[in-house]
């Protein structure tokens, strides 16, 4: 074989195997415990009300973790945190209970439908979306509660980076402490 076929069999193997997508193996969500931190807040996260978050990156062996929904997000939309992420979960409010959210309630984030603009206050006392995997279940919470049921593709940036977006009005009192319903 002459040299310029060997170079450019050379060339093409190298083209197909860099055009290859690896495959990433999904990490399952791992259980809250007492040890678990905040990453924003330095805070244990199982001391906190409301649905919790979990992120998984590729290069890291454990989750990044939330007292919020609300900080989980912003975390993916804030530009100097880490994109490599391989899965987010959240609790699904369908099945846990907002004072302390349950083993085995642990959703995918991109397949939940959130309840954003509810009464509901999330663990810092901040506006909450508040995930569920079933559709027909947020849409029972947003009609105790008020709000709009969106997608996780049609969650606003605004709504989670907007500062004052982020505070209670005046005079509001944060609801953290109702049970789920």
């Amino acid at each position: 074989m002459s040299t310029s076929k060997v170079t450019l069999l050379g060339l093409t193997l190298l083209i197909v195997a860099c055009g290859s997508e690896t495959a990433v193996e999904i990490p399952p969500p791992q259980e809250l415990s007492r040890e678990h931190i905040g990453y924003y807040c330095n805070m244990i996260v199982a001391d906190h009300q409301g649905p919790k978050g979990q992120i998984h990156l590729s290069n890291g062996k454990q989750p990044v973790w939330f007292t919020s929904v609300r900080d989980t997000i912003t975390f993916t939309l804030l530009p100097g945190e880490p994109k490599n992420i391989t899965v987010i979960y959240v609790n699904d409010m369908a099945k846990a209970s907002w004072a302390t959210p349950e083993a085995g309630t642990w959703i995918d984030a991109r397949d939940a439908w959130y309840v954003i603009g509810s009464d509901r206050r999330g663990g810092m006392g901040a506006p909450e979306p508040v995930p569920f995997s079933d559709r027909q279940a947020a849409t029972r919470f947003s009609g105790s509660h008020g709000g709009s049921v969106v997608a996780y593709a049609e969650l606003p940036p605004d709504y989670f980076l907007n500062v004052a977006s982020a505070s209670p009005g005046p005079g509001a009192q944060p609801k953290l402490d109702k049970p789920h319903e």
